[in-house]
């Protein structure tokens, strides 16, 4: 594949087929037509997130977000959802560390209502006591189960100490505890204090005019306001660690462990950030899970999966390494990955290993985009980001023009086999 040749890529969404307009109360709109489809996807975000959690109240954004849907000052429980099913529409919530999410999709003719339930959800919640305890068991429920998850706890705990005393390294479904001590009223404090118009996102795609949508937005959430919506936190800063870090979970009975390790890595708008993903995709991902997976599982069979992952953010990252193996490979698991980590950043990625990365990235990108959601999805995060309306026309020259040199450079930057976090979940063998 020629890397210079882009030409096929002009179809890509841009600055001049996307619709931005950001409403007198803060709302930013993005639209952009798909006249082939005749039904349109919705998808958005609040800056209401886990970050304003407490320690004492961890998981209280989550709770919050997963309560919006279980009554309204004009509906009920069963309403909304009758109202959803009535046109075969959907619409759901959800909470990460800086965002309170929403997504949803409705015959275009349908757009209207979807958008009405969507602001009576966001301005009107009622958080009704009984749906609020029966909110309550269910996430206590989803704890109790990833309290028994090997993956789940050892990814838990890598963020824990890579982001100490951060909002990076808490919870965002919160720990029993704190589950049990939210009470109804804290959902009504956190949603009358963190709920409102200002940096609030949303994007349409599908069979609409973009500035009909834009319209429909502005009847529906034009008038809200919340003067006493709270400002965005500052948050603390994120420091790499000063030597290894290593914690095993113990969960008596389990055959397998689970192993996290790494380090910081990019927030998704540094100039890092494309280096250290194809570096990432030959490290762990690419073919079968890249070079730590050849080794560890395909040549040593200690592994039933290992993998990376670069998880960037908006003020920070990571770089993780994941793997699935018997106790009683642990410890030579551990080694062989340190091992490929010092040689990935001693010498440079082969140019052929660079070159099938660009050619998979630059490949799957119109993929990504062939539908609805996939385009709703990537517009979105080019406003969460700040990349702009153009990256996706920039993307692919940007991937051609990474070299093997930029990949090392990174590399050294970020992963440090002296400083690595080691998170371990699974039984505990004392022979290790």
């Amino acid at each position: 594949m020629k890397l210079t040749d882009f030409a096929h890529l002009k179809s890509l969404p841009g600055p001049e087929d996307t619709t931005r307009v950001v409403l007198p109360n803060g709302i930013t709109v993005l639209a952009r037509a798909n006249y082939d489809s005749p039904s349109v996807v919705l998808n958005g975000y609040l800056t209401s997130g886990s970050m304003y959690d407490s320690d004492e109240k961890a998981g209280l954004a989550h709770f919050t977000a997963s309560a919006l849907m279980r009554g309204t000052q004009k509906r009920s429980f069963q309403q909304i959802f009758d109202a959803l099913e009535s046109v075969g529409a959907s619409l759901g919530f959800g909470a990460s560390v800086h965002n309170t999410s929403f997504g949803g999709r409705a015959l275009v003719e349908d757009l209207p209502l979807l958008l009405e339930l969507l602001a009576e959800c966001l301005t009107e919640p009622v958080f009704p006591p009984e749906y609020v305890e029966r909110l309550r068991a269910q996430h206590l429920a989803a704890l109790a189960i990833r309290a028994q998850d090997t993956a789940d706890m050892a990814s838990l705990t890598f963020d824990r100490i890579l982001f100490p005393d951060h909002p990076y390294g808490r919870s965002e479904e919160g720990y029993p505890e704190t589950i049990q001590s939210i009470t109804r009223e804290d959902l009504l404090s956190f949603h009358q204090k963190h709920y409102g118009p200002r940096n609030m996102v949303i994007v349409i795609v599908g069979g609409i005019e973009p500035q009909v949508a834009v319209t429909q937005v502005q009847e529906k959430l034009g008038n809200w306001q919340n003067p006493n919506q709270a400002a965005l936190p500052e948050l603390p800063a994120i420091h790499p660690p000063e030597k290894m870090l290593r914690n095993h979970v113990h969960i008596p009975g389990k055959s397998q462990c689970d192993l996290v390790m790494g380090s910081l890595g990019p927030c998704r708008n540094s100039e890092d950030y494309l280096p250290a993903s194809l570096g990432n995709n030959i490290l762990g991902q690419f073919g079968m899970m890249g070079r730590i997976g050849n080794v560890v599982r395909e040549q040593e069979g200690l592994a039933y999966y290992a993998s990376t992952s670069l998880n960037a953010w908006i003020v920070g990252g990571s770089w993780e390494v994941s793997a699935g193996v018997n106790q009683t490979n642990l410890e030579r698991a551990i080694e062989l990955i340190t091992k490929e980590i010092r040689r990935f950043i001693t010498e440079p990625v082969s140019q052929e290993e660079l070159e099938d990365s660009q050619s998979s990235f630059i490949g799957r990108l119109p993929l990504s985009l062939e539908s609805n959601a996939g385009v709703a999805g990537a517009l979105l995060n080019l406003e969460r980001f700040g990349l702009g309306l153009d990256y996706l026309r920039r993307y692919p020259k940007m991937v051609a023009e990474v070299t093997s040199e930029m990949i090392l450079e990174v590399a050294r930057r970020y992963l440090d086999p002296e400083r690595l976090v080691i998170a371990i979940a699974g039984t505990l063998n004392t022979a290790n």
